[in-house]
């Protein structure tokens, strides 16, 4: 559990000044929390920045408005697409759009209220609460009748306006709204959010950040989402059941996103809907897909348990069990080493075809236990793995191993594309490399992106690429791309997660980023 859950601001400051620590850190901790929030929530459909293009309008001199003779039908549609405040002001224009602003599905978001319509980004903890804001949000959700087809609500600190909060909420979903995202700004970062949430039967995206859950236990058993298609928990602190009674009551969901859960928590999957599933930064003990007919992609990066989170001893590996999931396409980043993979009743996810991988190749458990997971995915064709750094090496792996363990189906038959990102030259990571050249009779292209590290430090990168360009590769037809990384600082995987739930991109994995880096010719 975090330590922070159920302590107030002023009991944590003292703490820290018993404890000898600056108190600003906290503010400091504080601020990268919502920082870290508002970097996953969705950008809303409007904007007070957004310019107009007049190249090539008409200007006609005698100075008739033009506009005013569109059908309503067309104003309308112009009103929708502007920020709350300045729909409201085109009343001002002229009689005729008086009515018109009140008629509109309105895009409500609190930043756009501040005086520079949020562009420079959030309030700092320690700020005094843009009260000014409060107020302006509460005029206009009174004046407008509804619908709201957005409302997003992310600057106010809403312990101080817990009135304000509950009479938002029950006014938005009177009002219909499609798109909600609600998040509380800290302290306490555990603010029980009101369960009058689940009377919302409009909703069909809803994204809610540093909230601790409702009480599913007494939430009437109707309560339901039927319209919802993606749903966001940012920071949150929930019970396995919340979780599961969200999922349950959500018949239409499509994308589940979960980042920065405050407290531990165990994934159970059973949606006869959910096509995409995000993980991060969340401290997971178990994730088990047990029945998720058309889930097509599951991420997970970046999670512990809570063990982990503890430093308790001995260390603890998390579990993924994949049981039905005949549609699951996409796959990533796994960590062998730091976690069991379990697949269903013939232990292969034969569905899989893309795949990532964070592998600690100077710790030898890690890479003993790549082959097993390879091993679940028989008809895998594109392999990404990211060589992360280790924090201590227990060992390296040679090419025996590799050669006594036996084939792998997918490395064997169906492997076409292998991505290795962060290589650093170690023997581990070019057995690994040249086991699957000599083998991948499919293979159709490899590229490997050399770590900024092997060129600042004077190395022959050269001679560390030569066992892998000089290996007898079994498909003649494979090409080898060799490229510097423009990473100079690798905290891990790099993963966008807008990409991973965009069904336009097929390989989420697959980051133009690295093909924009400095190539290394093959020699």
């Amino acid at each position: 559990m975090d330590p922070m859950i159920g302590v107030s601001r002023s009991d944590m400051l003292a703490g820290l000044e018993c404890d000898g620590a600056d108190p600003e850190t906290l503010d400091v901790g504080t601020n990268l929390l919502l920082y870290f929030v508002y970097h996953y929530l969705p950008d809303p459909p409007v904007s007070p920045t957004a310019t107009l293009s007049l190249a090539g309008a008409s200007w006609v001199p005698d100075g008739v408005d033009r506009i005013i003779r569109l059908p309503d039908v067309v104003l309308r549609d112009i009103i929708s697409r502007l920020p709350a405040k300045d729909a409201a002001r085109t009343a001002a224009l002229a009689s005729r759009w008086r009515p018109l602003w009140r008629s509109v599905p309105l895009t409500l978001v609190d930043s756009h209220l501040l005086p520079d319509g949020g562009a420079r980004g959030q309030f700092i903890i320690g700020a005094p609460s843009p009260r000014a804001v409060t107020a302006a949000v509460s005029r206009i959700l009174a004046a407008h009748p509804g619908p709201f087809s957005c409302v997003h609500l992310t600057r106010t600190t809403m312990e101080e306006h817990r009135g304000e909060m509950s009479r938002w909420l029950d006014t938005v979903l009177a009002k219909g709204v499609q798109e909600l995202v609600f998040v509380n700004r800290p302290w306490p970062i555990d603010l029980r959010l009101p369960a009058t949430i689940f009377r919302c039967a409009s909703l069909t995206r809803l994204y809610l950040g540093v909230w601790r859950l409702p009480d599913t236990a007494a939430v009437p058993r109707g309560a339901r989402f039927p319209n919802l298609l993606e749903l966001g928990l940012c920071m949150t602190v929930m019970e396995d059941r919340d979780l599961a009674f969200m999922l349950e009551r959500s018949p239409v969901l499509e994308f589940l996103v979960i980042i920065g859960s405050q407290s531990g928590l165990r994934l159970r999957l059973v949606s006869p809907s959910l096509r995409c599933v995000q993980l991060g930064c969340t401290f997971l003990e178990d994730i088990d897909v047990v029945n998720a007919p058309r889930l097509e992609r599951l991420f997970q990066r970046d999670n512990l348990s809570e063990s982990e989170l503890a430093d308790t001893a001995p260390s603890f590996s998390s579990k993924i069990k994949i049981g039905r999931a005949p549609n699951l396409r996409v796959l990533g980043y796994l960590q062998p080493g730091e976690q069991q993979l379990a697949a269903g009743s013939k232990e292969a996810v034969p569905s899989v075809q893309i795949l990532a991988m964070e592998v600690q190749f100077g710790v030898r458990n890690a890479v003993k236990k790549v082959p097993g997971f390879l091993r679940c995915f028989p008809n895998l064709e594109t392999l990404h793995v990211h060589s992360s750094v280790d924090e201590e090496s227990t060992g390296k792996v040679n090419i025996k191993f590799w050669q006594e363990g036996g084939p792998i189906k997918c490395v064997v038959q169906s492997m076409k594309k292998v991505f290795f990102y962060e290589f650093r030259g170690s023997r581990s990571e070019v057995v690994f490399l040249k086991f699957i050249a000599e083998r991948g009779r499919a293979l159709e292209q490899m590229v490997v992106v050399v770590a900024s590290e092997c060129f600042s430090s004077g190395g022959n990168v050269s001679a560390k690429l030569k066992p892998l360009i000089s290996a007898k590769w079994l498909s003649k037809a494979c090409k080898l791309q060799l490229f510097k990384s423009p990473r100079d600082e690798v905290s891990g995987p790099l993963h966008c997660h807008q990409l991973a739930s965009d069904f336009k991109f097929a390989d989420p994995f697959d980051l133009k980023y690295y093909y924009e880096a400095e190539e290394i010719p093959v020699s």
